[in-house]
């Protein structure tokens, strides 16, 4: 009784940590580009009807499959534009990745499931995708369902044909997801390790493992199918282009990815060591999990360095196997250190140097505070004050766990430190990544002048697809020759448009200008501050239409 009542607790513990990581806060950044063309879709789907052939801006959408974007119109449905519950969706996927992830620890590697979790749910990729309204923490995450159905019906009797169903479903629906993506960089390393490793017996299993098969092949694709009968000419011009960046767009040489450390965040030290320092000891290296999770994350980090178009955000998959390796390691340590056996140097250099390390960057915390958030004036000093206390609380803690040799405890240390910022801090980032000076192109959704008039914006000049996502509205693309036949209608410039259109387009139009929006996310101060995102917005309306009230706007030109 004790013993369920203890792994209760865990799993409480671990319910905890993920609702903390991925749904608190979770709407105080401003959408990005990614998130931004998710949820324009979303609402097409949801205002416009385009379920099955979805749109962005008007246009057909194939570049990414629309199970992701299914459930955030879903929640458009429950809440309209809620971007808190459209980020909730991406963390329920993060859920389920935890909980698939937990599950193969425990039952397939049978190492303690908490450890690798916890690892997991404090690396910096990770944190990042299930707090953003895109595509990628699907896709991996039904994956990882997958994988631990096909190791469960792998290691099971011949009759075991509910994993294999479910391993296919799942497959299924990370293909629906993003494509062959995770097949590519999760699944087949995964195949490559697991299949070295166990050797698993497929006698008996052959029928099943071809249902799966076909399940998976039939819940991915059918919707490529449906839409190469209905659409067949622009989805073939899709993948093309898609298929064409993948050689062409964002090329890095093969070396790029030697950093894929970083992605842990808090703990690439630790990464390091987890890979390095087994090869110092004979027993370790004969750990199963260890080389399996090691040849696991090495396969996928070589098979995504041989593919030309190389992205910081394509690494999201190694996290996966580190948070394995650095289990197998902390577990190591932790068994190590309380048996109090001959525990060899390094092990204690190596633990005190990612304590320490780690305890160092806490340390810097109240400093980088004081010229970046007190000094600005997003908070006072006393709040400062009370942050500082509670970093140098940490800084002891995690100084003490080094000196004592007590990792469970630097794991917990770290993981408060995130659950803190995540609860408190994450508010105060917001200010600071935010852009105070925004004037966003959203408000002309409150102007009833406007809420019947088509946007467009000139073909000679690319629109950022978050100023779609802003207005809550299409923004069509026109020529300048073509204005008149679209009139009353409101035209995006990034100049005022008398300098972009001459007299004699503007013949016959009265122009009402709305005002001048600038829709950048982040402050003027940043590298990111880009002038993409200001517009002049300008109601067109012809001469003998014009209405006699022009309240509301600052300025008329004719």
């Amino acid at each position: 009784m004790m013993r369920i009542d203890i792994e209760g607790r865990r799993v409480l513990l671990a319910c905890v940590v993920c609702f903390i990581t991925f749904f608190v806060n979770n709407s105080v950044i401003t959408p990005d580009i990614m998130e931004s063309r998710n949820i324009v879709t979303a609402r097409e789907m949801v205002y416009d009807g385009h379920w099955i052939v979805p749109t962005m801006n008007g246009e057909l959408r194939f570049e990414k499959p629309p199970l992701p974007t299914w459930l955030t119109a879903v929640a458009e449905i429950i809440s309209p534009d809620n971007l808190a519950l459209q980020r909730g969706m991406s963390g329920l996927a993060a859920l389920l990745l935890v909980f698939y992830f937990w599950h193969f620890a425990r039952k397939i590697l049978r190492m303690d499931p908490l450890v690798p979790t916890l690892l997991l749910c404090t690396c910096y990729n990770v944190i990042l995708m299930g707090r953003t309204a895109s595509w990628d923490i699907y896709c991996h995450a039904f994956m990882m369902g997958g994988i631990y159905h096909l190791a469960s019906a792998l290691n099971a009797p011949p009759r075991a044909w509910r994993h294999f169903l479910l391993a296919g479903l799942f497959t299924g629906l990370s293909i629906l997801s993003k494509g062959p993506v995770s097949l590519y960089a999760l699944f087949l390393p995964f195949l490559i390790s697991y299949g070295y490793f166990s050797r698993p017996s497929l006698r008996g299993k052959v029928p099943a493992l071809c249902i799966a098969l076909l399940i998976a092949v039939a819940v991915g694709t059918w919707w490529y199918a449906y839409c190469y009968v209905v659409q067949g000419d622009s989805l073939s011009a899709v993948v093309q282009k898609e298929s064409g960046s993948w050689i062409n767009h964002n090329v890095r040489p093969w070396w790029y990815y030697w950093k894929f450390f970083l992605e842990t965040g808090v703990w690439s030290l630790f990464l390091l060591t987890a890979i390095f320092l087994p090869l110092a000891d004979a027993r370790r290296r004969k750990s199963r999990n260890w080389l399996f999770s090691l040849v696991w994350l090495l396969a996928s980090l070589v098979l995504l360095s041989l593919l030309p178009e190389k992205k910081s955000r394509y690494l999201f998959p190694l996290l996966i196997p580190s948070a394995y390796l650095m289990g197998c390691l902390l577990i190591w340590w932790k068994e190590t250190f309380r048996a109090e056996e001959i525990i060899l140097p390094v092990d204690k250099y190596c633990f005190r140097a990612n304590a320490f390390l780690i305890a160092f960057v806490v340390a810097l915390l109240p400093a980088a505070a004081w010229i970046f958030l007190y000094h600005p004036g997003y908070i006072s000093f006393y709040s400062w004050l009370l942050f500082g206390i509670l970093m140098l609380v940490f800084v002891f803690y995690l100084v003490r766990t080094a000196v004592w040799l007590n990792p469970m405890g630097l794991l917990w240390g770290v993981t408060l430190l995130f659950l803190t910022a995540e609860c408190f801090f994450m508010p105060v980032l917001g200010k600071i990544i935010n852009n105070p000076e925004m004037k966003s192109i959203a408000e002309t959704r409150k102007m009833e002048e406007l809420k019947e008039v088509p946007f467009y914006h000139l073909d000679t000049e690319a629109l950022r697809i978050e100023l779609v996502y802003a207005a809550h509205r299409c923004i069509r693309p026109v020529s300048a020759d073509s204005l008149h036949g679209k009139l009353p209608c409101v035209l995006l410039t990034h100049k005022p448009i008398g300098e972009v259109l001459s007299p004699d387009r503007l013949e016959g139009i009265d122009t009402l200008s709305v005002g001048r929006y600038d829709d950048n996310h982040r402050p003027k101060t940043s590298r990111f501050y880009n002038g993409s995102f200001i517009y002049h917005v300008t109601l067109l309306k012809a001469k003998d239409a014009v209405a006699n009230n022009t309240e509301g706007y600052p300025e008329q030109n004719k």
